[in-house]
């Protein structure tokens, strides 16, 4: 079969490898299509910090059960699955209060352990979700994108009365709008990004209003708007201090992501606004609720799509992510 292997940071390799074999409680998935993201290009350039290698990377991935491991029913051959790939021990602390994206011993398919950008791919069968046939085949792996967003959004628990702030039009950026607006309906949802193409992109994905920050400062066109509810999906340092000042009282800040640089933040800056401030990492099991707000089309997957190409050409596709923003939201790899 063929994987995508990153076999050290900067070497990125299309190889033929033994297909593998399901262990006990695992299935295997021909993968039909999948999904690239930014943590796969930092794997390829050596900047995530979990990663290992050698490593096939891609952990947004859709296909078919083709086998099973001991004790996985045998009925579920043929199933069409998104694959969650937060791989959890089911027993330390996070994991018994629903946090398995945390556990203590957290695996990440794609990360930790092999991934989706080949022809076949091993996950428990657990990890495995069964779609509706309504949701096409080449949108499924999108499913996993928009759980970041679920996870967010589930600590900020947002509302009708909202008036949010999300930084970056990002990917990222872009299934939190889709959430807020078709799931929550919050009443305004302001964007900001120094890409005019990208907030354009925003607009078709449910954006209120775009701001581009890039000559006149944020607060300036704010002019006095505080908002209620803010998502940092950009995750520059200077990010946070701007969006306390920024917040209204009693609201609610969301970190989407991370960075390793130091910012600075004074307790007063919180404290003196009662604000509430949430991290997120991956998704805690929010497949099923994902794929239930596609299957009601609350939210619309196709629209972060701009390009499709065969996984022979991965590696123009990860270039075209990494380096062309203003044309380039998701970037679909068709298994050949």
């Amino acid at each position: 079969m063929k994987s995508v292997v990153i076999e050290r940071p900067e070497v990125l390799r299309v190889q033929e490898r033994e297909r593998p074999q399901p262990t006990a409680g695992q299935v295997r998935v021909k993968v039909r299509y999948a999904s690239i993201c930014g943590s796969d290009v930092h794997i390829w350039h050596g900047h995530n910090p979990f990663a290992r290698y050698p490593r096939v990377i891609g952990h947004e991935f859709f296909g078919v059960i083709d086998a099973v491991g001991e004790g996985v029913d045998a009925a579920r051959l043929g199933e069409r699955v998104a694959v969650d790939p937060v791989v959890s021990c089911g027993h330390c602390y996070p994991c018994s209060v629903g946090r398995p994206n945390v556990c203590s011993a957290l695996q990440v398919i794609g990360v930790h352990l092999d991934g989706g950008f080949s022809e076949y791919a091993l996950a428990p069968s657990g990890n495995a979700y069964k779609l509706p046939e309504s949701i096409p085949d080449r949108l499924a792996s999108l499913i996993e994108p928009f759980t970041i967003a679920a996870n967010i959004t589930a600590f900020l628990n947002p509302t009708g009365q909202d008036i949010a702030l999300v930084y970056g039009a990002g990917p990222m950026g872009l299934t939190a709008v889709q959430v807020l607006k078709g799931v929550y309906g919050v009443k305004q949802v302001i964007v900001t990004d120094r890409l005019p193409e990208r907030l354009a992109m925003a607009q078709d994905n449910g954006a209120d209003r775009v701001i581009n920050n890039s000559e006149i400062s944020l607060a300036e066109q704010l002019a006095g708007i505080q908002p209620t509810l803010i998502i940092d999906a950009a995750c520059h340092p200077s990010i946070l201090p701007e969006a306390i000042a920024l917040a209204s009282p009693a609201a609610r800040i969301g970190l989407l992501g991370f960075s390793g640089d130091t910012c600075a933040i004074t307790q007063q800056s919180l404290t003196s606004k009662e604000l509430s401030l949430f991290t997120s990492r991956l998704n805690s099991r929010r497949f099923p609720q994902v794929i239930e707000w596609i299957n009601q089309g609350h939210i619309q997957p196709a629209k972060l799509v701009t390009h499709t190409l065969p996984l022979s050409q991965i590696e123009q596709a990860m270039t075209l992510f990494e380096k062309q923003p203003r044309t380039c939201c998701k970037v679909i790899i068709e298994m050949d």
